[in-house]
């Protein structure tokens, strides 16, 4: 079992289908922006880059972790660099909790719970009774979590 940092190929493929909305779009017939999620895993999941959704298999349990995550802020609507376009999230704290995880997977919880990216962090991160924070990149072209060159 592993986890390997890696966009979704699936989610390549919906962003040519027009499945996920970022940010405020008026062309599928709403104002309204997606919902997405960020989930936790232990190190017994296999997450990779041919992850397609959500699954709670091997998602960590513990005080102050609820099934299926967090829901995501994004920090940055979609915008573009000279030839990137990006997008960031708003860091997302679990408080108060006492959960191990070795990575997690950002998805699409109003499209079918689709798969958008997977994070490895490296080994096992812990937190005892206290603060679990995912801080995302710096929101730039270079570093965003979402970037498409």
């Amino acid at each position: 079992m592993a986890i390997s940092q890696a966009m979704a190929t699936s989610f390549k493929v919906d962003l040519l289908n027009g499945i996920h909305a970022f940010g405020t779009t008026v062309t599928r017939g709403s104002t309204n922006a997606d919902t997405f999620k960020i989930a936790l895993y232990t190190s017994s999941a296999t997450l990779d880059a041919t992850t397609t959704a959500y699954s709670a298999t091997n998602e960590v349990s513990g005080t102050g972790y609820s099934a299926g995550g967090n829901t995501l802020t994004v920090s940055q609507a979609p915008t573009s660099t000279s030839t990137t376009a990006w997008l960031d999230f708003a860091d997302t704290t679990w408080v108060s909790s006492t959960i191990t995880a070795n990575g997690a997977l950002i998805y699409n919880s109003t499209n079918s719970d689709k798969a958008v990216a997977v994070l490895a962090f490296g080994g096992d991160k812990t937190s005892t009774n206290g603060d679990f924070t995912i801080v995302f990149p710096t929101a730039d072209s270079s570093n965003a979590i979402i970037r498409i060159a």
